[in-house]
């Protein structure tokens, strides 16, 4: 199998090599100083600022989306949610379940966000502004600056979801000014799905601790004190934690986050170099690196995946709803090479040949 699926994606040998050995014991000093080690490697990565805080938390990337709306906002909040897709549009849900006030500001499949219309919602006593920074199911990435500069003049919390733009977009928790990131494992880490990570900026910090939480397993000050010593409060993946902290070793070794974004940036690059000779369309205006959104000019988009995957065991991403029979994606995060997209490539020429597309 060859997987160019945005999550999970192919791992590295060593990575899945230790999904392979016997899971350790975790209370003791030996995983606390894993644990640690991972926290400081992905403050570092995401450039975050002094006195921030991680929490790995034992679900999926959603889970800590709806960890976040919990422990950050109350009814007396008002947040603006960028609704791009189907990723921006969970963040409506979650909002709508904890009764949240809050306005979508609503973008067409592929369109990116530009300044004009983000500033039409300029001075109107927004608290916090909702985002996923790479809208994974249209591949379009959101300019984290400019909605970091629109929060700071108008004194917003910002919420920055990079589960699939960290470590794939240069992104700078810092120079954007954004409280909160959120990422998973089962993307640019390359690990196996079921651990997501959020970090904290102090002024986020400040928000958690005093939050007044109706759930237990949600609760961020309980997983922020756990922290302190290198521990979660329940049974956490302990071999997916492993898996990540050889990830996250592997990227120091590697040239560090700037090294791996410029890795997946010339994997983005060379793919849609090659898909040019056939008949494909680009659907995003402003594309991420991590993921390709592709329409064919002739077939059915979920048909190509199916013929992909049950005849040439290449996986790529399908869409749900009104995409499914328009758009595919093609991942470049991942342990995947130049060569990996020209057998993808040639894939698709034979299907092209044989008229099914």
């Amino acid at each position: 199998m060859l997987n160019f699926t945005i999550g999970p994606v192919q791992s590295s040998r060593e990575v899945c090599a230790i999904g392979a050995e016997q899971v350790p014991y975790f209370r003791t000093p030996e995983f606390s100083a894993v644990m640690l080690e991972n926290e400081k490697f992905i403050l570092e990565y995401a450039r975050a600022p002094e006195g921030s805080r991680a929490v790995f938390m034992t679900n999926s990337s959603t889970g800590s989306m709806e960890a976040v709306v919990m422990n950050c906002f109350t009814e007396s909040d008002k947040v603006l949610i960028v609704d791009g897709g189907s990723f921006g549009h969970r963040f409506v849900e979650l909002c709508e379940i904890y009764g949240i006030p809050y306005e979508a500001l609503r973008l067409e499949h592929g369109r990116s966000l530009t300044k004009e219309r983000l500033y039409e919602y300029d001075g109107q006593s927004f608290t916090g502004l909702l985002v996923n920074i790479d809208e994974t199911s249209t591949g379009v990435l959101y300019d984290s600056e400019m909605i970091g500069d629109f929060c700071k003049k108008n004194g917003i919390f910002y919420v920055c979801d990079c589960v699939s733009s960290f470590l794939a977009d240069p992104f700078d928790m810092t120079h954007c000014g954004a409280n909160v990131m959120i990422t998973g494992s089962q993307k640019a880490l390359a690990c196996p799905p079921g651990v997501s990570a959020i970090i904290l900026t102090p002024r986020a910090l400040e928000r958690v601790i005093h939050a007044k939480v109706k759930s237990m397993y949600f609760n961020l000050a309980d997983s922020l004190k756990n922290m302190e010593r290198g521990q979660t409060p329940f049974t956490p993946a302990v071999g997916i934690l492993l898996q990540i902290n050889a990830r996250l070793r592997e990227i120091k070794k590697n040239g560090g986050a700037d090294a791996e974004i410029l890795r997946v940036e010339a994997q983005a690059d060379d793919f849609r170099r090659k898909i040019r000779e056939l008949p494909f369309e680009f659907v995003s205006e402003s594309p991420a690196n991590g993921v390709t959104p592709v329409h064919p000019i002739r077939g059915d988009a979920y048909r190509i995946f199916e013929i992909l995957k049950d005849e040439y065991s290449i996986w790529v991403c399908p869409n749900g709803g009104d995409m499914k029979h328009t758009i595919f994606r093609v991942g470049h995060i991942g342990h995947l090479s130049h060569e990996d997209n020209t057998v993808l490539i040639n894939a698709l020429k034979d299907i092209y040949s044989r008229g099914l597309m």
